[in-house]
């Protein structure tokens, strides 16, 4: 049995709710008799509303938070403060080389809606649909070295790779993209799940759905291994931190995420019966832009921009002084962490710049997340600009709109120019980078950014095991990005988590949730 193991970050190898009003009416949707305590329903916040409920198609980390509950896999991400990789749904799971590995699933594994026994063969299509180009999934990369899985028996199978992959047991396998999904049930659905999950196989499936409201998951009558602690799990998609945190004071919750800004105060005076944790983010925050729309499309001017940012004020004041800036998309900890950014704020050399272009007095609109901290930086990026002549129109969007600004399905009339986005992360630089290639324009690539050596660097650093040399690849290619003049990195953040004292969750070392592994204490 392999068991690539990781140490902390030093590894060798992604509108509100409905605002208060949602809060007051969720104290109606979740009896308070059905306590976390007793294992009854665990009610938990999440970032976002669900929206694809498909490995080779999710849309973001709460997507995933679903999928790992609802769908078997070959290896789990176990709770802890170290990244490691346990065995998932299988009875063995072995590298037998760089090329080839070998797994036999349990044999009491079953797809709900009478798709019958999860096998080898479903497994197969599992993984090289994800990574077949005919597909599109914007996961392609996590099996970019993927030759075929072979299928022994019912149950045991050979993954085949054409080389060695830095990603696999980090982020790969332990990842979305390593689920495992029904051949027959995706046939009767079209090729594609939805928001409505078909042939279920986890050890909790999903019993509800009301849209910005919650997502119910109950336990799978059908599962025959180790049960889930809860007989439901509540998850409300509530957008903004500060919003959670009123819930749960108000008792309407029972462990989210708090503000980055919330986390001091929350420590040294948290609510009743409550425990407080503050643990370190690979997710990455920027600020992009989109090089095929007039202004921007000049690189002098996205460069004034870059030179126009105080990038120590804007996290300041949307953080509180609790987060670092960021010197590229890479956290600390990683290969390819940076040391420095290339290009520091000098309002004078912006206002400069834009002399030169004759584009004094240019605006631009700039879009969010509708999110206290997203918009407090918004406006002190505004002010930046403002003061070396660039107007900047905020625009607000509830997550539903905002995921799909940049996207092939885009609204024409509504030209992306600069944006502030959050991505989360996984171990591995190339859960970094990934998103930025050129095949990415029209997927997550919104800035249309697009480099001949970033893409090449991009492949290689997957394949090269020598962590020297990634290193250096991938300080590269952040160089790469800032030189474009479309990016201005802001920071990493940090993660604060609340929850209640009756409840014993399962956190990995980011603090991204495993729901399905939460415990009454």
């Amino acid at each position: 049995m392999k068991n690539n193991e990781t140490k902390g970050f030093a590894v060798n190898r992604r509108q509100l709710l409905v605002g208060t009003g949602a809060l007051s009416l969720s104290s109606l949707l979740f009896p308070r008799n059905a306590s976390a305590a007793t294992g009854g329903i665990l009610r938990v916040r999440s970032y976002s509303d669900l929206q694809v409920l498909d490995p080779a198609f999710m849309m973001s980390q709460s997507d995933q938070d679903i999928m790992q509950a609802i769908f078997t896999k070959l290896v789990a991400r176990p709770a802890g403060d170290e990244w490691t990789w346990a065995p998932g749904d299988v009875e063995s799971i072995e590298q037998l080389d760089e090329k080839t590995i070998a797994f036999k699933l349990r044999d009491q594994l079953g797809f709900t809606d009478g798709f019958g026994q999860v096998t080898a063969d479903d497994v197969k299509f599992s993984f090289e649909r994800i990574a077949d180009p005919a597909t599109g999934s914007a996961y392609a990369g996590d099996w970019a070295v993927l030759k075929e899985v072979e299928v022994k028996d019912t149950l045991s199978g050979v993954i085949h790779l054409t080389g060695p992959f830095a990603p696999l047991w980090t982020t790969t396998l332990p990842g979305s993209s390593g689920l495992i999904v029904s051949r027959k049930a995706l046939a009767e659905v079209g090729g594609k799940i939805t928001t409505k999950p078909v042939g279920q196989s986890g050890p909790y499936i999903m019993k509800e759905w009301q849209p910005k409201q919650r997502t119910v998951l109950v336990k799978n009558p059908d599962w025959k291994y180790e049960q889930g602690a809860y007989d439901e799990i509540h998850i409300l998609p509530i957008e903004d931190e500060k919003t959670a945190e009123m819930g749960y004071e108000a008792g309407d919750l029972d462990y989210t995420w708090t503000a980055v800004s919330s986390i001091k105060r929350l420590k040294e005076n948290p609510p009743a019966d409550t425990t407080v944790i503050e643990k370190p983010s690979l997710a990455f925050v920027w600020l992009g832009m989109k090089n095929t729309t007039a202004p921007l499309d000049n690189q002098n001017v996205r460069r004034a921009i870059q030179h126009a940012i105080d990038t120590a004020a804007v996290v300041d004041a949307a953080y509180y002084g609790a987060a670092s800036t960021a010197t590229g998309i890479i956290a600390p900890g990683l290969s390819g962490h940076r040391d420095a950014n290339l290009f520091a704020y000098d309002p004078d050399k912006a206002r400069e710049l834009l002399a030169a272009e004759g584009a004094e007095g240019i605006t631009v609109t700039l879009d969010i997340l509708n999110k206290t901290e997203r918009l407090t930086a918004a406006q002190v990026i505004q002010a930046n600009l403002a003061d070396v002549g660039i107007n900047c129109e905020i625009r607000q969007h509830d997550s539903g709109t905002f995921w799909n600004l940049g996207g092939a399905e885009a609204d024409p009339n509504f030209p992306l120019q600069l944006y502030l986005s959050r991505f989360s992360m996984y171990p591995d630089p190339s859960w970094a980078t990934a998103w930025f290639t050129t095949e990415q324009i029209g997927q997550w690539n919104w800035e249309h950014f697009s480099s001949e050596e970033f893409d090449e660097l991009n492949k290689a650093g997957q394949l090269e095991l020598d962590e020297a040399k990634r290193d250096e690849m991938y300080k590269r290619m952040q160089d790469i990005m800032e030189e474009s003049g479309q990016y201005v990195f802001l920071t990493h953040e940090v993660v604060g988590v609340e929850y209640r004292n009756s409840v014993a969750p399962a956190i990995m070392p980011n603090a991204m949730p495993l729901f399905d592994k939460f415990k009454p204490a």
